[in-house]
């Protein structure tokens, strides 16, 4: 038998009884999937740790024993190079304090940062056969990425992305969410929520972010990302071209919804002299992906060279990403908004492309729920010019001729950007409302 690790022995006490911090509650819940590891993942910074202390505390409000639900972290200096045969000894040590639950009672172990832990993978797979156990993993996205999780475990693994928060996580924290249905808000309720939805399209939803001034806020997400580029790509994947890699990392945030063309960056890269080739290029994007820093969206088609041939319009992580790296001076609320718009629909579980009809005009997003609905999206920020007006609408009719199934809807930034004369057919509402739909 080995001796636990003092530091983990203390942890595992700390871990019996523990009161979890108070937080925001987040929307995400786990799939309800026996068997399987719940790997919670997403970009840093955006909340997994606080959604495993919401997680803790459910589970006590579930009526499970305090000592049956566990919050470990192992991200501990005293814990670098942790042998795997550790994972045995805190397993075995808490059972001989609670013999009474191995077997009897399900015993939730939420394990942070267990990248540290060289092999985890093989230990968690092993007790998910052997031991009545409910297990979630969460750690620092350079070592536990979505496509590790389903590699590493086998196809024992589900996947939960944390992302910063949504537009109601926002009202929340802020304790302004709507006690009723957006449907129902009294006009000074309404101007309200849409006052607050102007301001959380420019600071956007990660947790630290919130409530500082602009110059302090736009440090902290520039820190964010400049953490992300060294630990998730730089570090990670030997990444070298560092200057070609900071100047995609601007351009792609700065112009959310823009279209990301491997040719096109490289010749301007080249302008700038830094030869990069396309393949690295092609590299540097997936791992930024990867990272959940940036969020490609591919032509909505049937063919799979048509997709593959076609750019990817690409949107940051967050709205709030943007105002901090375009020192442009330009209103980029229409490209928050459209931000904002992507965001949801990943949380409501779409397929999401964009459309380019055969008349040349754009659609922004085809969304495509698992129930068979389909709906086309185009988000209009400002629609008191009638000839933007017009071209908006005129995208979303060429493109119901393609898609015919689909449902047209306009999203607009404000209850007054409503037009009086709405076409027939096409669902236009406030995005206020969509967003809390």
């Amino acid at each position: 038998m080995t001796n636990l690790h003092p530091v983990l022995e203390e942890k595992l006490s700390a871990a019996i009884g523990l009161r979890s911090p108070r937080a925001t509650i987040r929307d995400t819940q786990l799939p309800s999937v026996k068997g399987k590891v719940h790997a919670v993942v997403g970009m840093r910074r955006a909340g997994k740790t606080t959604y495993l202390f919401q997680l803790h505390s459910e589970r006590l409000l579930q009526a499970q024993p305090p000592e049956a639900t566990l919050y470990i972290n192992f991200e501990d200096d005293r814990l670098v190079d942790l042998p795997l045969t550790q994972m045995d000894s805190l397993l075995e040590a808490y059972y001989r304090r609670y013999p009474r639950n191995r077997g009897q009672q399900t015993v939730t172990w939420l394990l942070d940062e267990i990248q540290v832990v060289h092999g985890w993978e093989r230990f968690v797979r092993r007790i998910l056969d052997t031991e009545q156990v409910e297990v979630v993993v969460s750690g620092s996205s350079a070592r536990l990425l979505s496509r590790e999780v389903h590699t590493s475990l086998r196809g024992r693994g589900t996947e939960t992305i944390i992302r910063p928060f949504s537009f109601r996580e926002y009202l929340r924290h802020h304790e302004a969410e709507p006690a009723a249905s957006a449907l129902t808000l009294t006009t000074p309720e309404r101007s309200g929520v849409e006052a607050l939805l102007l301001r959380y399209l420019e600071t956007g939803g990660f947790p630290e972010a919130q409530s500082l001034n602009r110059d302090t806020r736009i440090d902290l997400l520039q820190g964010y990302v400049e953490t992300v580029l060294f630990r998730d790509v730089v570090e990670r994947h030997g990444v070298s071209q560092l200057t070609a890699l900071r100047w995609l990392v601007r351009h792609l945030l700065k112009n959310a919804g823009g279209s990301f063309s491997v040719h096109r960056c490289t010749r301007d890269l080249r302008s700038q002299g830094h030869g990069v080739a396309k393949d690295a290029l092609h590299a540097m994007f997936a791992h930024l992906e990867d990272a959940f820093l940036v969020r490609g969206v591919a032509l909505a088609t049937e063919s799979e060279r048509r997709r593959n041939s076609n750019p990817r319009k690409v949107y940051p992580a967050d709205p709030g990403l943007i105002t901090a790296f375009d020192y442009s001076g330009r209103s980029n609320i229409g490209h928050a908004l459209e931000t904002a718009v992507l965001h949801e629909l990943d949380r409501r579980r779409a397929d999401i492309g964009y459309v380019r009809t055969s008349k040349g005009t754009e659609v922004d997003f085809l969304a495509q729920f698992r129930d068979g609905r389909q709906e086309l999206i185009q988000v209009c920020a400002d629609t008191r010019s009638s000839e933007t007006l017009q071209r908006e609408l005129g995208a979303l009719r060429d493109a119901a001729a393609e898609f015919p199934r689909a449902r047209l809807r306009l999203v607009v930034l404000t209850f007054d950007m409503i037009p009086p004369d709405v076409p027939p057919g096409i669902g236009i509402v406030p995005a206020y409302r969509w967003l809390l739909a």
